[in-house]
């Protein structure tokens, strides 16, 4: 138990910052579902469109320090990639 008003107030700023932090994860996971959902029915647009509408979000997610940089870059990569092999 937290014996100083400061200790007290850092266990609360955690609690938001921990909350704020696990949903903008989950709405970067949820968004690279809907891309490999795309890839598996083979929907090049619906893909792309996904891919657009992800790379913003993983670009916030590591600016707010949720994803490491290079984190990042391999996952947008690897999702480019996969989206090109459709069009081929």
């Amino acid at each position: 138990m937290a014996n100083h008003k400061s200790s007290e107030k850092r266990i609360r700023t955690t609690a938001r910052v921990t909350a704020t932090n696990a949903a903008r994860r989950n709405r970067i996971r949820t968004h690279v579902r809907k891309i490999e959902q795309a890839c598996m029915a083979g929907d090049y647009a619906a893909a792309q469109a996904a891919l657009k509408a992800a790379r913003p979000e993983i670009a916030r997610g590591v600016s707010k320090g949720v994803l490491n940089k290079n984190t990042a870059a391999r996952k947008l990569s690897r999702l480019s990639a996969r989206i090109k092999a459709l069009k081929a």
